[in-house]
């Protein structure tokens, strides 16, 4: 029986979120002396990384159902907040981390602007979004199997590079650098999962949490699918091997980008 908290296991199974712990582990430096924001927390799944690298950490999410099932997991430095300005001083922070919540806000140039209020001087940003463009066919057939945006709790599919350095910049926040990730395969295999849970095991709600309903939400959603992820678990092995495939697409560009900026 596994123990261990139930974000965590949902993390060992999950294709795209291992994607964004390799980064994480290896490409967001931390200083034992920084101050970071985690903007959009969620269920805390990635923020248990985050913390990890050390650092002193303040967790925000616009939900409280978020923020409780993340204080289960973290413990401490938790705060609600709205979705225009950002509860925190100027320059309080000497990094923010992003990660799949622009996509969620009305105002993702307020949003922006926000971050680089609350950053010190040369402080840094690492975004992560969906990465869109007329190629990414896989986010055109989402409708088509009942995954409207709203359970993804979207305002937009996403951003182009191009579209997510203009507005950095015109928020006065310096690109540095970017990669994409979760390329065909990964993508498919999650699109093809977040349809199970939506169409046949969830009881379908109206989505009002942030970041959608596309998997549960709080422990007692995820004891309600005790046996559909013992399944799960079972054949997971041979959903990973299938994602290996995508390393045979290394001259894809994924469906997830990363970018890192510098406040100017």
């Amino acid at each position: 029986m596994d123990l261990a908290p139930w974000q965590l296991q949902i993390v060992k199974r999950s294709l795209k979120k291992k994607e964004k712990i390799d980064l994480i582990e290896r490409r967001i430096p931390v200083a034992p002396s920084d101050v970071l924001l985690d903007l959009g927390c969620a269920q805390g799944i990635l923020s248990y990384f985050l913390r990890k690298k050390g650092g002193t950490w303040v967790s925000a999410d616009l939900d409280f159902v978020n923020l409780k099932s993340s204080q289960a997991l973290l413990g401490s430095n938790f705060v609600q907040m709205g979705e225009k300005a950002l509860p925190f001083r100027n320059e309080a922070f000497d990094q923010v981390v992003c990660l799949d919540y622009l996509e969620h806000v009305v105002d993702d140039d307020l949003t922006l602007a926000e971050i680089r209020r609350v950053l010190k001087p040369g402080g840094r940003l690492v975004l992560v979004t969906p990465h869109t463009g007329r190629l990414f066919l896989l986010q055109k057939i989402r409708p088509w199997v009942g995954l409207k945006m709203e359970f993804y709790g979207h305002k937009r599919e996403g951003y182009s590079r191009k579209d997510l350095e203009a507005k950095l910049g015109r928020a006065g926040l310096r690109p540095t650098g970017h990669k994409t990730y979760s390329r065909f395969f990964t993508e498919l295999l999650e699109l093809m999962l977040n349809a199970v849970y939506v169409n046949f095991l969830s009881k379908k709600p109206e989505a009002k949490l942030r970041d959608g309903h596309i998997r549960p939400s709080t422990a007692d959603e995820f004891a309600t699918q005790g046996k559909a992820f013992k399944l799960y678990k079972i054949v997971y092995p041979v959903i990973w091997l299938i994602s290996r495939l995508d390393k045979f697409l290394f001259f894809q560009r994924g469906n997830a980008i990363i970018v890192w900026a510098v406040k100017s």
